[in-house]
């Protein structure tokens, strides 16, 4: 299994981002800090050019790709919304063809997104798995590349949204970090191990999608059906490999939070900060409401990974106070 990215190639990564956008600001809210009864710092991924932290890990990905495979003509991608973002809009800064698949059902404006960036969709199959899996199939049968959810490349480019954090606010106690494939928790270990902190991460998943919680606690990959609707982030059944092997060496634990907790944490996000999140870019702050008891004087860190949320949805959210 290979390593999490070093400083070195976290900070290569850095330059290749960072021509492509700005870095993200790191921000405690006064009201937010009041409602936690902690001190909580937000890593704003929601402000990159596509609202969530992805672009970060495609942009360094199709780089690496380009430069390997000069001769490419296409890339395919399964997604619930994020990815696709991402893998379209760098592989379209390379002049590539992009398809992508998505499980019926999924959000209409991400999908909305994602042609508009100049991808080529198609809806099939339940869920996310289903969708990648038909994604292979056309692969091969069109020769075009698969591009993983999860893989190693992806990794040093999502880590320096970790290294900007880590650097520019004060040391951490805590933080947490939800997981989908887990390419953004093994970038935030990747950061605080290249940098040497003693920070403890903390993985959050929907317990609607529990697959990484129940593999680390088993110890071993654990599969599990996905029934959430409002963190589709994070609606994975299976888990990867390396994620799984980074998440058991690195993390310190894997919490679940209820769509209920999520929501509350969506307000809480826009009352306190007027700031949108998505609910898996909430999810890192229900865990932390739910454990404010205990982080009473400590500081935490939270990412706040995306904002793609459906306006209907999002209002229905709201509204539910």
């Amino acid at each position: 299994m290979n390593p999490l990215p070093s400083l070195a190639e976290i900070e290569a990564a850095a330059a290749i981002v960072h021509a492509a956008m700005l870095p993200t600001p790191q921000l405690s809210w006064p009201l937010l800090n009041a409602r936690a009864d902690c001190e909580v710092w937000v890593k704003h991924e929601n402000h990159t050019p596509l609202g969530a932290f992805k672009i970060r890990g495609g942009l360094v990905f199709f780089d690496a790709l380009r430069r390997a495979q000069p001769n490419l003509r296409g890339v395919i991608a399964a997604t619930r919304g994020n990815h696709g973002q991402s893998v379209t809009f760098a592989a379209r800064c390379h002049g590539l063809r992009v398809i992508i698949v998505v499980p019926h059902g999924n959000s209409l404006e991400k999908n909305a997104s994602m042609r508009a960036l100049g991808a080529e969709l198609i809806e099939h199959g339940d869920d996310f798995q289903s969708a990648l899996e038909y994604s292979r199939q056309l692969a091969a049968e069109q020769s075009l590349f698969a591009m993983p959810s999860m893989d190693a490349g992806l990794i040093p480019g999502v880590a320096t949204y970790a290294l900007e954090f880590f650097r520019h606010a004060p040391l951490l106690d805590v933080v947490y970090v939800a997981i989908g494939m887990g390419s953004g928790i093994c970038g935030v270990m990747a950061a605080r191990d290249a940098l040497r902190l003693s920070t403890r991460v903390v993985g959050v998943v929907s317990d609607r999608a529990p697959m990484y919680a129940l593999s680390f606690a088993a110890r071993r990959a654990v599969t599990h059906p996905v029934t959430t609707e409002l963190t589709d982030g994070l609606a994975c059944r299976a888990p990867h490999e390396v994620a799984l092997h980074h998440l058991l060496h690195g993390a310190e634990r894997v919490v679940q939070v209820s769509d209920v907790e999520v929501g509350a944490a969506m307000r809480a996000l826009f009352s306190d900060t007027h700031n949108v999140a998505e609910g898996a870019g909430a999810a890192g702050l229900a865990a932390l409401l739910r454990e404010r008891e205990a982080l009473k004087g400590k500081r935490a860190g939270i990412i706040l990974s995306g904002a793609n949320v459906d306006r209907d949805l999002f209002a229905r959210v709201l509204a539910a106070a």
